[in-house]
């Protein structure tokens, strides 16, 4: 016997795996045959729980950012069954909005009932938007509201009634109202009561996913709260002097200060907290600006009502890919896209936040570095939703916050959208009251070539008009006078490239030595 391996050749090994492809491999004279016939039918009985997974849906990897976002945003959902009752805080801050079941209440002072009715309407979509359950609404006439509860002692009495009827465990009022007229309303309801603004900031609250706008919303936030802070059953009341302050020794004691006091100054000192850090990203902000004008690279602003279709029309025109969806203020946060002309001029389009009938003033303040886009644009696109019943006040409300923010002299191109679902009476209606205007659908591209021909009449001509000789070897020239210029004639000779068109100064400048 001997230790001395047998020579190893690959050729055998490979005749000997012949047979592992064979369908009878393996069925050995000693096998258990009745074991063979189980494992057959076994077999045949048998499928693959990866057969059933679908492969159709988009990879992960190829969604759009917005595509993502919604995604997201969907992915979390309120849960019903949470209620809104008046709980003792004892920290600061701001107590944080639990909508579920909610009653709606408006108070009409002036319009026709066609304006009462659309405004309670979209008071329904924002608490919808926020993740409420609409039970009712009401609305009463009234020459103006009640200052102590604002619809009146007997209509309190017949709310309360309708509170308890429907389980509601908020009510949400169309106005913005004191705090005086909210603790009364709570006091006489025994649940939430919360206005307009409060459900708006609550909006934004969901929706900011940016560092800016969570600060810009958080500053509104409490802006809005400071004047509003309570404390069930006196608790903010109690004051903190002498020992109750905790040994802070001289300063601490004393009368000391009451907890609303207390809790007013973190407030604050919060505020300006957030507005420091608002102040360091508006520096960002500014810079990324102050570049494009030194470039001189002209600036298109998308504005307009909430859920006009900005987002959708920004996508259709520059495939920005942004969130898009079927809701108030489903995007906060501007987002910028450098385009291009159809002769290669480059300039930028910006989506901005949405507007709304009495916009907050708080969210106003505290988004005027991102509504100051609007404001140092070029051309303003004013997206308007065609198929809402009542678009002139949407124009309306928008123009009063152009005003706010000293927007009213950019030039203006109305952009009515969702022509595929408006009635055409209605863009009739709106093309003869704003001529220069529009008529598109983001959804379908109906009017988008019409936008874009539009856009690149209005934008800015460049001032300076040049005739040059460009040398082959600066094609860097060529190559701006394309991006930033405007190109009117182009002959390529034995000594350089012969050009004629408009510039601005700087670029005007460098063609000087070479002018003809």
């Amino acid at each position: 016997m001997t230790n001395a391996h047998e020579p190893f050749s690959l050729a055998a090994e490979l005749d000997e795996t012949d047979a592992w492809d064979d369908d009878d491999f393996g069925d050995n004279p000693g096998d258990d045959q009745g074991d063979d016939s189980d494992d057959d039918s076994g077999d045949e009985d048998w499928e693959s729980g990866y057969e059933s997974v679908s492969t159709d849906g988009p990879d992960p990897e190829e969604l759009t950012t917005g595509a993502q976002d919604l995604a997201e945003r969907h992915a979390l959902r309120r849960v019903a069954g949470l209620r809104t009752e008046l709980e003792d805080i004892t920290e600061v801050e701001y107590r944080q909005l639990r909508l579920e079941r909610v009653v709606l209440v408006g108070v009409w002072t002036e319009g026709t009932i066609e304006d009462a009715e659309n405004s309670m309407a979209e008071l329904a979509l924002l608490a919808e938007t926020a993740g409420s359950e609409v039970l009712e609404a009401i609305y009463q006439r009234r020459q103006k509201p009640d200052p102590a509860t604002y619809i009146g002692r007997g209509k309190v009495e017949g709310l309360r009634e309708i509170v308890e009827a429907t389980g509601a465990d908020t009510v949400v009022l169309d106005g913005d109202l004191a705090p005086s007229q909210l603790r009364n309303l709570e006091d006489k309801l025994k649940v939430k009561a919360v206005d307009r603004t409060a459900l708006i900031l609550d909006i934004f609250a969901q929706h900011a996913k940016s560092k800016e706008g969570q600060a810009q919303v958080e500053l509104a936030q409490l802006q809005y709260m400071k004047q509003r802070l309570r404390g069930w059953g006196g608790n903010l009341s109690r004051q903190a002097g002498g020992r109750a302050a905790g040994g802070e020794g001289i300063g601490g004691r004393g009368p000391g200060e009451t907890k609303i006091e207390t809790d007013r100054r973190r407030i604050n000192t919060k505020i300006a907290k957030l507005r420091r850090e608002l102040k360091a990203m508006k520096g960002t902000r500014d810079t990324k600006r102050l570049d494009r004008k030194r470039n001189e690279i002209p600036s298109v602003a998308i504005a307009g009502y909430t859920n006009a279709g900005k987002s959708s029309l920004l996508n259709r025109l520059t495939d920005a890919g942004v969130l898009v969806e079927d809701a108030l203020f489903a995007t906060l946060d501007p987002t910028t896209r450098k385009t291009t002309t159809s002769d290669g001029r480059i300039y930028t389009m910006s989506d901005t936040v949405g507007f709304v009938r009495h916009l907050p003033h708080q969210l106003i303040e505290a988004f005027r570095s991102t509504l100051e886009e609007v404001a140092d644009a070029d051309l303003i696109l004013h997206v308007v939703d065609g198929s809402h019943p009542d678009p002139e006040s949407q124009i309306a409300a928008v123009r009063e916050v152009f005003a706010d923010i000293e927007a009213s002299k950019v030039p203006e191109l109305i952009v009515i959208n969702k022509a595929d679902a408006a009635d055409p009476m209605v863009l009739a209606r709106l093309r003869a009251r704003e001529p220069h205007s529009v008529v598109v659908s983001a959804k379908t591209g109906e009017g988008i070539a019409e936008v874009l021909a539009l856009v690149e009449a209005e934008l800015p001509r460049p001032a300076v008009e040049f005739s040059a000789l460009v040398p082959y070897e600066r094609g860097d020239l060529i190559n701006r006078l394309h991006q930033r210029g405007e190109i009117e004639s182009m002959e390529h000779t034995a000594d350089g490239t012969l050009i004629k068109g408009r510039a601005d100064e700087r670029l005007a400048d460098e063609l000087a030595a070479y002018a003809v």
